[in-house]
């Protein structure tokens, strides 16, 4: 299950349809309610349960901690890598597992400033070394086109909000400061048809955009009960793309 298990004669004798998923986290503010480790969190811990459900061969390598997070560099507690640093680390590591049997790499990605930067390299790899690649999510951002979990969110749950709030309920329920929990939700982008968060036009933001609170979305419903049933969601369907990744042709 876990790649860095292995010795390097057992990771030479791997199959070419060896799916290798790397989560995809963030060291990053997200308001007053949740650990900076809210993104790491979830990725690494839908990863894991994923590859260990998945019925096909699958590793999983080392969750990335530090990624792109500058659009909460005015944050205290944000690291974050710059787009050139952290595009050359996962070309370099993609360079790396090109020299192994493995020819499937699947990014797990839990923080949606990295999702356009992943896409890139998904292509970049595929170029330089031949790797099959793939981008996925535990769920659909809303800002990418999936649906918010509360009406309340005004389908602006991308932050620190609904979602992400109950699920950290459920995995480190002792991290949640859920008594400091506020709604954030920038209802004035509702006035525009076009332009907005998951609309045909996505515009440039830093989260102190929204206010200093830093989270956009609603938390104050959220519940372990509602994380859980999340997370076993997230991990039904990445499992399910994992086994698909392990056999995936376009022809």
């Amino acid at each position: 299950m876990y790649f860095v298990d292995h010795t390097f004669p057992e990771i030479a004798a791997l199959s070419a349809d060896t799916v290798a998923v790397l989560p995809l986290g963030a060291i990053e503010q997200h308001g007053p309610h949740l650990p900076v480790s809210t993104d790491y969190l979830i990725a690494s811990s839908v990863a894991e349960a994923a590859v260990s459900a998945a019925a096909a061969p699958v590793l999983l390598l080392p969750a990335l901690a530090y990624t792109k997070s500058d659009e909460h560099a005015w944050a205290p507690g944000t690291i974050w890598l710059s787009w050139e640093t952290l595009m050359r680390t996962l070309i370099d590591i993609g360079r790396s597992l090109a020299a192994t049997p493995i020819r499937r790499l699947f990014f797990l990605n839990g923080h949606g400033g990295n999702s356009a930067l992943g896409q890139v390299a998904c292509r970049e790899l595929r170029r330089e070394f031949g790797l099959q690649t793939f981008l996925g999510h535990p769920s659909v951002p809303v800002d990418h086109g999936g649906r918010t979990s509360e009406p309340s969110e005004l389908g602006m749950g991308i932050h620190g909000g609904f979602q992400e709030t109950s699920m950290v309920l459920h995995l480190r329920p002792e991290l949640v400061r859920l008594e400091l929990a506020t709604p954030a939700v920038p209802e004035a982008l509702t006035s525009y048809e076009q332009i907005g968060f998951g609309m045909p036009v996505s515009f440039g933001w830093l989260s102190d955009d929204f206010g200093p609170a830093g989270h956009i979305g609603d938390p104050t419903g959220a519940t372990a009960a509602v994380g859980k049933a999340h997370f076993e969601a997230a991990v039904e369907t990445t499992a399910a793309a994992l086994e698909e990744a392990s056999r995936f042709s376009v022809a």
